[in-house]
């Protein structure tokens, strides 16, 4: 039924587009840059006579992922993943209105998926746009606190990295209507309404499943998180001052990592999964300094439990990223980002988190069940480094790129190395991830997913 819609709406799209091209002039192109939204360009300007411009870009790719540690398995334990894969972007546009569908094309069970399909309108300085969107706020170059819009499919994370300079695959697409007003030269302000909620995505089973989620799949889910009461929204100013770039934002939402709470009140304890609302007042600043490309983002996140004591909601928090990029010597580049979040009250959490408590719960040993907290036994701190070293050879058609991220407190690192050649439309990538530190941290957990990967992508 779902691949029949989005069959319907592509049917519509190319109708009207010669429906209007009778009437006012049709101008197609096949240009493969893409928009500052995320759409394919059009390769004709369309003219203030209402003609329509249409353009189609996408790519097709052939991808083989595979796990070290299955190889040794034998041939019944290795996994390759989707080996083919294809993105189909439609764009079209008159002098006032632009509209974009863009589809993920896989052979998993669900071939067809839509990864932004949205409408967009101009009203000379304003804008409004309305549909599934991914949108970034903030000036950081990879998650910084303020890019809260979109959650993130944690299970792809690694894989998308390893040939990929843009993670936008991995962010989830979310229903919205944003609008912006610009003024002046280099003003904007911007405000978006998010109707519903959904989390980042954890594996609960699998490779990719965290220690604490898959815990946490023994909690019930909440009943419902598409009603207004999980509605978000936001407001947004940037500006040009000098040579700097500075903005400013305010954000009501719930948030991605969801928490529990735990009844004991009973002979069998439950938990439901709750996703705390929070206020999020930031900032963030980018600036060319001494040839360091700058940029630095700070927020404060501020949840209902504002005394620190409430054990299944997440403390109020500061969290910051600064980061800036390079040209080192013989051509090199250096791309470095760290990320920090703190925890304000630290004094009042409890020892124990979920896990823990459960344990020790079907042990009878229930005097500590007071001491359950949703951050127990987590440092006030969370500082993740990310920094990526990167050289071109031959006319810039080779590139080797190594990428580090490192858990300061979990004493973890992922290394994630690439070979990539770019010819014209055609891009082959060989990489690779190797996961090492401490078992328990948030990167070293993964020890048993060292993989290699090899891609190839037609792009037109």
């Amino acid at each position: 039924m779902f691949k029949k819609i989005v069959f319907f709406v592509i049917v519509v799209f190319f109708i009207c587009g010669s429906i209007w091209s009778q009437e006012f002039g049709f101008g197609f192109g096949f240009d493969n840059e893409e928009t500052e939204s995320g759409g394919a360009a059009s390769g004709t300007s369309a003219s203030a006579n209402n003609e329509i411009s249409v353009s189609i870009s996408g790519e097709v790719s052939a991808a083989i992922a595979g796990y070290i540690d299955d190889f040794s398995k034998g041939a019944d334990s290795i996994q390759l993943g989707d080996i083919f894969s294809g993105k189909l972007n439609f764009f079209a546009e008159t002098s006032f209105v632009e509209g974009t569908i863009n589809l993920k094309i896989t052979t998993t069970e669900t071939p067809i998926t839509i990864d932004e399909a949205y409408l967009k309108a101009f009203f000379g300085d304003f804008e409004i746009s309305a549909g599934l969107r991914k949108i970034t706020w903030g000036k950081a170059d990879s998650f910084g606190p303020l890019d809260v819009i979109n959650p993130l499919d944690s299970s792809q994370i690694f894989t998308e990295m390893a040939d990929n300079t843009s993670l936008m695959g991995v962010r989830i697409p979310r229903p919205l209507v944003h609008a912006s007003y610009r003024f002046g030269q280099f003003s904007k302000i911007e405000g978006l309404f998010v109707p519903n909620f959904e989390p980042t995505r954890f594996d609960t089973t699998g490779k990719w499943a965290t220690a604490d989620m898959a815990m946490m799949s023994l909690a019930t889910p909440p009943d419902s998180t598409t009603t207004l009461d999980y509605a978000q929204a936001g407001l947004r100013f940037t500006t040009t001052i000098g040579s700097s770039d500075i903005g400013m934002q305010y954000y009501y939402g719930r948030l991605l990592q969801p928490a529990s709470k735990i009844n004991f009140n009973s002979s069998q304890p439950s938990a439901v999964i709750i996703y705390n609302p929070y206020h999020q007042i930031g900032l963030d600043y980018a600036q060319d300094l001494f040839g360091f490309n700058v940029r630095a983002e700070v927020a404060a996140n501020i949840t209902e439990d504002i005394k620190g004591d409430d054990r299944s909601i997440y403390n109020p928090s500061i969290a910051w990223s600064f980061g800036f990029d390079k040209d080192l010597f013989w051509g090199i580049n250096l791309n470095l980002q760290v990320n920090e979040s703190i925890r304000l009250m630290n004094d009042k959490v409890g020892r124990k988190n979920f896990a823990n408590i459960l344990v020790d719960y079907i042990s009878n040993n229930i005097s500590d069940i007071n001491d359950y907290d949703i951050e127990g036994d987590l440092p006030i701190t969370a500082t993740r480094l990310t920094a990526t070293l990167s050289k071109k050879f031959l006319r810039d058609e080779l590139e080797l790129r190594t990428a580090v991220v490192w858990g300061i407190e979990d004493n973890d690192c992922v290394i994630i190395p690439a070979l990539i050649w770019t010819k014209d439309d055609f891009r082959a990538a060989l990489s690779g991830g190797f996961f090492a530190g401490d078992s328990k941290g948030q990167l070293g957990q993964y020890k048993d997913n060292n993989f290699l990967k090899i891609s190839v992508t037609y792009m037109f």
